[in-house]
């Protein structure tokens, strides 16, 4: 769940929103978290996305800012998700806090166990690339 204070404002470009809509609906802590996310979200036409936007499909380097550690991931959607590869899953808790921030944006939400989480996007950059995927 979402902290209800200083929720940085997100964009989601309009050719994700419906098919993250969809997995939102999952009964799962992620997808209601996901849910939030979304229904908060800016929608942009996928032309608008700026570079520094995270989107599905993009590579992320972010900073847990509880442990300190930086860790660079592909955002997927669930199908795509492979831990050790570093391809990280929109219905996963740090993936759905990840969808639309940018560069910069820091996020903070319960895990479902009741501690926070924090996290920092530290550089976005296109995952799309030969060998990606």
């Amino acid at each position: 769940m979402t902290r209800a204070t200083n929720l940085p404002p997100i964009s989601v470009t309009t050719a994700d929103f419906d098919r993250l809509r969809t997995l939102s609906q999952a009964s799962s802590h992620a997808g209601e978290f996901l849910a939030r996310e979304i229904d908060r979200a800016r929608l942009i036409e996928p032309e608008a996305a700026t570079a520094d936007l995270v989107t599905m499909n993009t590579r992320v380097r972010y900073r847990d800012d509880v442990t300190g550690q930086e860790r660079t991931v592909v955002l997927v959607y669930p199908a795509d998700s492979d831990i050790s590869a570093g391809r990280v899953s929109v219905l996963t808790p740090i993936g759905a806090a990840l969808i639309g921030l940018s560069t910069g944006q820091s996020i903070e939400w319960e895990s479902p166990t009741g501690g926070v989480r924090s996290l920092t996007v530290l550089q976005v950059g296109n995952a799309l690339t030969a060998g990606a995927r």
